[in-house]
């Protein structure tokens, strides 16, 4: 079994300490193609800002910021 470097939070990276919802570029990318979050243990965020990621992007959703589901049905 390969040796996996362990991922770091990029927002602990940053110093951010509130993930703002009007931000769509920054949460767009923890947003599947199909319109579900990236899970923690894949995209590597700390459980805090995850919890935070997630609230964040379920407002920009109600505020039509971001979409609920994709557009393009597979």
């Amino acid at each position: 079994m390969a040796y996996q470097r362990k991922r770091i939070c990029r927002f602990c990276e940053a110093g951010v300490k509130y993930v703002d919802y009007r931000d769509e570029k920054r949460l767009s990318r923890f947003l599947t193609e199909r319109g579900k979050i990236i899970p923690r243990r894949v995209s590597g965020t700390c459980a805090k800002h995850q919890r935070m990621l997630s609230t964040a992007i379920k407002r920009s959703r109600i505020l039509a910021l971001l979409p609920f589901v994709s557009d393009n049905p597979a």
